[in-house]
């Protein structure tokens, strides 16, 4: 399990573990959501030599569900000599009913029920050689007197609740055992010391945020919670309403603050490579734009020298127009005055006719 042991976290290892063992030892937890009661339960467990278990919730898990794991788990610890934790939290219990069984085992070990009356008796047999060698005769009741306290001495009953709301307070009152047989332990909230080896532990897993702001990212995750919760209770008092943190919400807020870090880094990455390639681009335009000018002051002497040319042609060509024009004038004068002396002849002409007419 990935764990930080600050000093409060193995306060409470050493006192779940002295709870479990301790003869016929059930634990009742109590404390907000994500104060680590599963995870030190299970760490605690594990030194004392227990396994784990859990119920698996699914859809249509009923009390009959709930008596075949209990009957599994009295068969595990009962015939076979192996220790148990029976792990429940708020989650598991879909009916409050649940909490009768749960009455039952740590009140007095036995539930009603349980086995059918062939299962006992095959209990019995597989006890009876057991018992005669403590000295006690082999009678069914003897047998299954056996058979209960060695489930009570091996398999063990941890509660995980939480104190927010009445829903605590409501099952003490209908199920005393919840408190009566259980030794209760509170988990307060974690202190500051607590919070920053928290958060430097998981920020040393953080590859982007440079090493020599870690320390100080710590400090300030830790007083952004701390204060929040200064703030809470100054709200509770003026508002008369409650503002739950957690110590999960601070570990969400690690795991934010580690992501938005990610990715923000990509972002401003991509954005340097893109300045980066954009800099290459506009230095090779550069030296491209160089090369150009070069060509372009040679082409442009040629081109000089080309526009004189074409300039000396030009006038040339003017000249010539002047020229032309010139003897296009002076053939239309010509031909002007060719058309007056056919005109008078023709006058002439029409006069000789007109008389000859007369004379006649």
């Amino acid at each position: 399990m990935n764990l930080v042991l600050f000093e409060d976290a193995m306060y409470q290892v050493c006192q779940i573990n002295r709870i479990l063992e301790s003869p016929r030892g059930n634990a009742l937890l109590v404390g907000v959501g994500g104060s680590g009661k599963q995870s030190l339960s299970s760490l605690a467990s594990f030194i004392a030599g227990l396994e784990v278990f859990q119920i698996q919730l699914r859809t249509g898990y009923s009390m009959t569900d709930l008596r075949g794991d209990s009957s599994g788990l009295y068969l595990k610890s009962g015939l076979k000599g192996i220790g148990i934790t029976f792990m429940m939290t708020d989650s598991h219990i879909a009916d409050e009913k649940f909490l009768v069984l749960i009455s039952d085992m740590l009140a007095i070990g036995e539930i009603s029920e349980l086995f059918a009356d062939d299962e006992v008796d095959n209990i019995v047999n597989a006890l009876r050689t057991e018992v005669k060698q403590t000295g006690t005769m082999d009678t069914k009741e003897n047998c299954w007197k056996f058979f209960i306290n060695r489930v009570r001495n091996l398999l063990k009953c941890i509660l995980c609740f939480s104190p927010v709301g009445a829903t605590l307070r409501n099952r003490a009152r209908q199920f005393p055992a919840i408190v009566n047989n259980t030794s209760i332990n509170w988990f307060q909230s974690w202190p500051q010391d607590a919070l920053r080896s928290v958060s430097s532990r998981f920020l040393e897993e953080l590859e982007d945020l440079p090493k020599k702001y870690k320390p100080s990212a710590s400090l300030f995750m830790s007083y952004v919670h701390t204060s929040v919760n200064d703030i809470s209770s100054l709200y509770l008092q003026n508002e008369r309403r409650y503002n739950y943190t957690t110590p999960k919400t601070f570990l969400e807020q690690i795991s934010l603050y580690s992501k938005l870090l990610v990715e923000r880094t990509y972002d401003v990455k991509a954005m340097i490579e893109r300045l980066k390639n954009g800099l290459e681009k506009l230095e090779s335009c550069a030296g491209q734009v160089s090369e150009l000018r070069v060509v372009f002051a040679a082409q442009e002497i040629e081109l000089k020298k080309k526009n004189e040319i074409a300039d000396k042609i030009l006038a040339e060509v003017r000249a010539e127009n002047t020229k032309a024009e010139g003897e296009k004038t002076i053939g239309i004068v010509s031909l002007h005055k060719s058309d007056q002396a056919s005109q008078i002849i023709f006058i002439c002409f029409l006069i000789k006719v007109l008389f000859k007419k007369l004379l006649v």
